[in-house]
């Protein structure tokens, strides 16, 4: 892959993702709006995409959070980023920003970290919310990019940067405000 694809590494392993359209493109295009909208150059990350099912993300979803059920995205982020206050915007992860661009190699991109999707959850709330698959799994995908960028919505103060950043990221991409 070149380009923007780069980005994320795709692996489908589980599920029927069939409706969803390209899972490459969709994961590069949404992760890459996402990572611009947190003020970071997507050509400077790489990201894990597994897309599962529900029965294999509940597992996971035990084995991490301790809830044993599926769940819509999970995020593994490789560098613990928080917010130094409510509502405060993450710091870089570690060896990022302007001042260390001119240290970086072409070509060579950061671990971020990784996520996980599961299919029935997604089409479920999709049909449920009467959104397109597609949109719907491009809005999850830029959520849980932002998780490994270091945002969250713990608080109501952290919940509004991140459904700004997530609104923002999507309207880039055509795609009506999930949260409208």
């Amino acid at each position: 892959m070149t380009g923007a694809q780069e980005l994320v590494d795709v692996l489908v392993e589980r599920g029927d993702w069939s409706g969803f359209g390209a899972l490459d493109l969709l994961a590069a295009a949404a992760a890459a709006a996402a990572l611009r909208e947190a003020r970071l150059d997507p050509a400077a990350f790489e990201i894990s995409a597994l897309f599962t099912d529900d029965a294999a993300i509940a597992r996971l979803n035990a084995q991490f959070r301790g809830l044993a059920r599926p769940t819509n995205v999970l995020s593994w982020p490789a560098f613990a980023l928080a917010p130094p206050a409510p509502g405060a915007a993450p710091p870089p992860p570690p060896g990022y920003g302007p001042e260390r661009e001119s240290e970086r190699k072409p070509g060579r991109r950061v671990a971020l970290g990784d996520i996980a999707l599961a299919a029935e959850t997604v089409a479920n709330e999709a049909q449920a919310q009467n959104l397109a698959l597609g949109d719907h799994l491009a809005h999850l995908i830029a959520h849980g990019v932002l998780h490994l960028a270091g945002y969250d919505h713990e608080t109501d103060a952290d919940a509004a940067v991140m459904e700004t950043l997530e609104r923002r990221a999507l309207a880039t991409l055509g795609i009506k405000d999930p949260y409208g």
